[in-house]
């Protein structure tokens, strides 16, 4: 459900620009809004949440798609934990759609889905395990890393249930914003791949702009 914010980019609390292939950790507290913002169009935003409380309790498909009865995010959707807790609520979204099954790339699904020589091509898993390397006070380990959201992400699930990588249906200033319903610990990897349409076979930055409890 297409969604437009009131929330004026000059009063965010924090404006942060994410390059191609560049990864982004952070918390977002509680009543805070944090909005992610497609700049140039056509680009995935990968994206992992964890209770910065504990990040054993982190971001769940699983939970998220069966209490919403929706394989896809948008306006109202709650995304929910592990412990089937709700963690932040999607509360305006200029896109429409956003994918919960498509995956992250990496090394290896790069391998197998496209050619030998695309595995030393870097991938988000690469991403957000040099994110985790270099900041080790948020206590996430490699066996943290599970189901993420893939925002901006067009993956149309087929009539014999497959999944199709297609292009985007997001453009330039489009974007989606979370308010947060507990201390989240956010990690997003800007995608960076090449070889599928998802990111129009030419990655392009984000921003992150993150509003206080009004």
């Amino acid at each position: 459900m297409l969604t437009e914010s009131t929330r004026q980019a000059e009063q965010a609390v924090s404006r942060t620009k994410v390059d191609a292939g560049d990864y982004f950790i952070g918390i977002v507290r509680e009543g805070q809004t944090l909005r992610i913002l497609d700049l140039e169009g056509n680009q995935a935003a990968d994206t992992l949440f964890y209770s910065a409380a504990d990040p054993a309790e982190r971001y769940s498909a699983m939970d998220t798609i069966r209490e919403q009865g929706n394989l896809y995010l948008t306006t109202g959707s709650v995304l929910r934990s592990s412990e089937n807790r709700p963690m932040l609520e999607i509360v305006a979204d200029t896109c429409g759609r956003h994918d919960t099954l498509g995956g992250a790339c990496a090394t290896e699904s790069n391998t197998v889905r496209y050619d030998l020589e695309k595995r030393c091509m870097h991938a988000c898993r690469d991403s957000w395990m040099l994110a985790i390397a270099e900041h080790p006070e948020y206590g996430i380990s490699k066996r943290d890393i599970g189901h993420n959201i893939n925002f901006f992400m067009n993956v149309p699930v087929t009539e014999e249930g497959g999944l199709t990588f297609e292009d985007g249906i997001s453009a330039p200033g489009k974007y989606v914003e979370l308010t947060a319903l507990m201390d989240v610990v956010v990690l997003i990897s800007n995608c960076p791949q090449l070889n599928n349409p998802c990111n129009g076979y030419n990655p392009t930055p984000i921003e992150l702009l993150v509003w206080d409890n009004e």
